[in-house]
């Protein structure tokens, strides 16, 4: 995703740190953050917030930890979740590769992958958040019986995850191979799958665990 920079962007996120943390001040102690402690669902890669928002938006039981390296994009989560006052959704300004600085082990419910960088040249690949040091970091954080959900218009990327989970030690329990097909009406859309599947682009979907859930 190309983004273009906004210089101000930083210190608009520093003003808010009841909501955002910049500096890993929260490391460790993520479920002291929210006002309810609750199960904690984390998209990794929030674009520009619209799957997050309408997700803790629609299940307040439910608290949701926003995760986007991008400052120049973080700043319009934060402007959906001040619009929306929503007090059961935070915001981490890192990248994915610190997850487990900041959650316990066991501490977190479900992962969201939505349409990640596919990172398409093999020497490369070690950067996807499918591949195995990402998932290892994923299983010391996950309950038990956590949940990944990944989303893509890619359908390399896909194969490449299907593959990595299964070979990690994962099994799929529920596999969409052209998602917007069949009429999953609890299906929230984000905004790159809006544009994606308006010009035609197949949606890839799966739910995975790990096998020590069993």
């Amino acid at each position: 995703m190309r983004v273009r920079y906004k210089p101000w962007a930083e210190d608009y996120l520093k003003e808010h740190p009841n909501l955002v943390d910049m500096d890993g001040a929260h490391a460790g102690k993520m479920s002291e953050w929210f006002d309810k402690e609750q199960p904690i669902y984390i998209e990794i890669g929030s674009g520009m917030g619209q799957f997050i928002t309408t997700l803790a938006s629609k299940f307040p039981e439910i608290n949701f930890v926003s995760m986007e390296r991008e400052k120049s994009v973080m700043y319009k989560v934060l402007d959906k979740v001040k619009e929306l006052n929503l007090t059961n959704l935070k915001m981490i300004c890192n990248d994915a590769i610190e997850l487990n600085e900041y959650f316990n082990d066991g501490e977190v419910s479900r992962i969201y992958l939505n349409f990640s960088d596919p990172w398409p040249k093999k020497k490369h690949e070690k950067r996807r958040l499918t591949y195995k040091n990402f998932l290892a970091t994923d299983e010391i954080i996950l309950k038990p019986n956590g949940e990944i959900h990944f989303k893509t218009d890619n359908r390399g990327l896909f194969a490449f995850s299907l593959e990595s989970m299964s070979q990690y030690g994962m099994y799929f329990t529920k596999l969409n191979l052209n998602l917007h097909d069949e009429d999953d009406e609890d299906n929230i859309l984000t905004e790159y799958e809006k544009k994606f599947s308006e010009k035609g682009s197949r949606i890839y979907r799966m739910e995975a665990k790990f096998h020590k859930s069993i």
